[in-house]
């Protein structure tokens, strides 16, 4: 049985058997109370009687950054023992430390990503700085703090003034006594500057330091230390820690927690050696560190906080008026709207509110979301070219990651500009969708509903029109809903690709009849179902009063193709919002989003069912979104218990009685032509003294007002979602 001595800096006394690397170890603790004397007395004691002796906050050399320097004191203590190897851990935390945070990042993918982490303290931590380099950029050093008890001010402890700062720091640390350079738990003699404690979302470094220097209060942290003790643990839990790592191997196969510290692993590692003439060297320790199968403690502190999937989710303001509407930014209707619309398009993104309450009714798993917005507007979009969305969606998707969130969803424009989210997923390290296929399910889900509740009991005999039918979401519709109804009008003004879309359904549907049209025109009157999924600014989409009796409109854009002033002018006509979606359990959006409570629009949705799924990659992105991903999404909702919400109509739910009105109107129109010849003319009479326009944008010279026809609105956001620039953190 091999031996092994652990000089501790602090006063302990006890002995333990465990089991590491097929091989059994005694290793006797002993305390020197921070007495240099007695822990050279003990060092001595064990020399000769054990094969390793470890020295534990007793350090012999100080690294910071590239800055090396003895410690006058801590070098000498090796020197104690004649016969036996004596070492401080300083030979394999650098490596361990590295190969430790790769390891968590591998257990809990975006544990560390975008972080802002507080090293305390970053001395003779150069190892795990360097690996959290590797994850994030916001890294701060809490040394001036914990050592010399200076205040929190600009460029104290920043990164980029370390390698000034780490010689005269280590100056003063050469002949520092132990307990300075490795504070144990207890009060401070001075209270230390709170504020970049509160910062951090991580807090690294030695668990001591922690416990001594951090502020009472940690809610939400994740400490990443090398070893911890239970009561280390009961501690952080009691102030509010989510998460703590723990980063060196464990030494006995039961234990989770991972309470031996470098210089213990480091001990045992060269009692171990193959051939005990082997040098100290970092080839030895490679050699044995390879044999090491282990993963660094994770654990959760706070048991709400355990087991939770995240997600995250992209909004933007519509246009000018949800600026206006803003309680920050009320002011900026005093302004002209060119500039304020200007300017907002320049704003960073900022995060708006959390999602809380989603669970899965079949599988028990919880969710939570972030929204984010930008604030550009869908004109500022197209005004831009799409590499400064993409800049903005990239800083999106950083803040995504520091919150944890694995998954990202596109909003409205932003899964419509350049190539509808695909560069976005390679240039982020987060998942990313753009929800439209969940989107396409719930649209056509929705309109068959509202076809049903207008008294069409068999629409495969009835014709369909889809308007933008080339858009990535109209296009894969137009697709799903020839193979069911095989009468289908597409509109579109991109007629190569209509071509090209007929071609298609007719391959996949052999038998289908397709119309294809650049313009609506009369062919909307021998219609039963119109789905508008265009990004038409400006226009009159389609003509409402050419509609048939009874007619049903499922308008996906969002801002919608359709007003109500419009709408107004056939009453027999049913407008409804695209599939809106219930999510299983007492959801909060921490937000008006301008829907019910629990109800999401569908793009969102997917991107929570993603995360309840533990699907965790890049799902709906480009324009072509494809048949199978809509049908396995409609299905993985269906399982987790996400349900159509009830039907709505420019924000109201759509009553029995409301329903009834319009059937009876159809009936009567249907059975005399010459009355509903009279409405129509009235209705084409009022509907010169509506304003031209879409997305709620009059038509206007100052604007390009083609079509887009992407369809990949999101269809999702809806109007109070992105109905700001940005609602800071209630």
């Amino acid at each position: 049985m091999k031996r092994i001595a652990v000089i501790h800096l602090d006063d302990v006394m006890y002995d333990e058997v465990v089991h590491f690397l097929g091989q059994e170890l005694e290793i006797y603790h002993r305390g020197c109370n921070g007495d240099v004397e007695q822990a050279r007395a003990l060092i001595a004691e064990q020399d000769g009687k054990v094969d390793a002796i470890g020295l534990e906050g007793l350090p012999s050399q100080l690294h910071l950054g590239s800055v090396h320097r003895s410690h006058e004191v801590g070098a000498t203590l090796p020197g104690a023992a004649s016969q036996t190897p004596v070492v401080d851990g300083g030979g394999i935390r650098p490596g361990l430390e590295r190969w430790a945070v790769i390891l968590a990042d591998r257990a809990q993918p975006g544990i560390f990503a975008e972080k802002r982490v507080l090293m305390t303290p970053g001395l003779n931590h150069s190892g795990l700085v360097q690996a959290l380099a590797r994850h994030t950029r916001a890294i701060h050093y809490a040394d001036p703090i914990v050592y010399f008890g200076m205040p929190d001010v600009p460029l104290v402890g920043a990164r980029s003034t370390l390698e000034q700062a780490a010689m005269p720091t280590l100056e003063q640390l050469k002949d520092a006594p132990f307990r300075r350079l490795m504070p144990l738990p207890g009060s401070p003699g001075h209270v230390r500057a709170a504020e970049p404690f509160q910062k951090a979302d991580v807090i690294a470094g030695d668990i001591g330091a922690i416990r001594r220097y951090a502020p009472d209060r940690l809610a939400h942290k994740t400490v990443v230390v090398e070893w911890a003790e239970q009561a280390d643990v009961d501690d952080l839990r009691r102030r509010g820690v989510s998460i703590i790592v723990t980063l060196m191997p464990s030494l006995d196969p039961g234990d989770n927690l991972g309470r031996w510290s470098a210089a213990t692993v480091e001990a045992v590692l060269v009692a171990l050696r193959r051939d005990p003439n082997q040098p100290l060297s970092e080839d030895t320790y490679l050699d044995l560190m390879a044999d090491i199968q282990w993963t660094p403690g994770i654990r959760y502190l706070q048991p709400e906080e355990a087991g939770i999937n995240r997600f995250s989710f992209v909004i933007h303001p519509l246009n000018i008026s949800f600026i206006h509407k803003h309680p920050i930014f009320r002011w900026t209707k005093y302004l002209p709207d060119d500039l304020v619309e200007e300017v907002s398009a320049y704003m960073p993104a900022m995060y708006v509110s959390r999602i809380v309450g989603g669970v899965s009714e079949t599988t028990g798993q919880r969710i939570e979301g972030h929204l984010i917005t930008l604030g550009a507007t869908p004109r500022m979009m197209l005004k831009h070219d799409a590499a400064f969305t993409y800049r903005q969606l990239n800083a999106a998707a950083r803040m995504a990651e520091r919150k944890n969130a694995r998954i990202m969803g596109l909003g409205a424009f932003t899964s419509v500009v350049g190539d509808a989210g695909i560069t976005v997923a390679h240039e982020a390290d987060i998942a990313i969708t753009s929800g439209n296929s969940l989107t396409v399910a719930m649209t056509l889900e929705a309109a068959k509903q509202a076809v049903k509740q207008m008294g069409v009991t068999d629409l495969t005999q009835g014709k369909v029109m889809i308007v933008g039918a080339t858009g990535s979401i109209a296009s894969v519709c137009s697709r799903l809903v020839a193979q069911a109804i095989k009468n289908v009008v597409l509109v579109s003004i991109e007629p190569e690709k209509l071509l090209e879309l007929k071609r298609v359904i007719q391959e996949e549907t052999p038998g289908a009849e397709v119309t294809i049209a650049t313009r609506a025109g009369d062919l909307i009157s021998d219609c039963d179902l119109v789905i508008t999924a265009t990004s038409a600014f400006g226009q009159r989409v389609i003509d409402i009063t050419k509609c048939k009796p009874g007619a049903v409109i499922c308008d996906v854009a969002r801002p919608p193709d359709i007003n109500p002033a419009e709408a107004a002018l056939r009453p027999d006509v049913l407008v409804i919002e695209s599939g809106e979606v219930i999510i299983p359990g007492d959801v909060d959006f921490g937000y008006d989003i301008g829907l019910p409570p629990k109800t999401s629009y569908a793009c969102l949705a997917e991107t929570a069912c993603l995360a309840m799924d533990g699907r965790f990659e890049d799902y709906t992105l480009g324009r072509n979104i494809t048949m199978e991903r809509v049908k396995e999404i409609y299905k993985m909702s269906l399982k987790h218990g996400f349900k159509l919400a009830p039907l709505r109509s420019f924000g109201h739910y759509i009553s029995p009685a409301d329903l009834a009105a319009r059937r009876t109107l159809a009936d009567q129109y249907r059975n005399d032509p010459a009355l509903f010849a009279g409405v129509r003319a009235e209705a084409q009479r009022k509907l010169q003294d509506i304003p031209i326009m879409a997305k709620g944008v009059k038509q206007s010279g100052s604007f390009d007002k083609r079509w887009l026809t992407v369809g990949a609105l999101g269809a999702a956001v809806g109007a109070a979602v992105l109905g700001l620039v940005g609602r800071l953190r209630r």
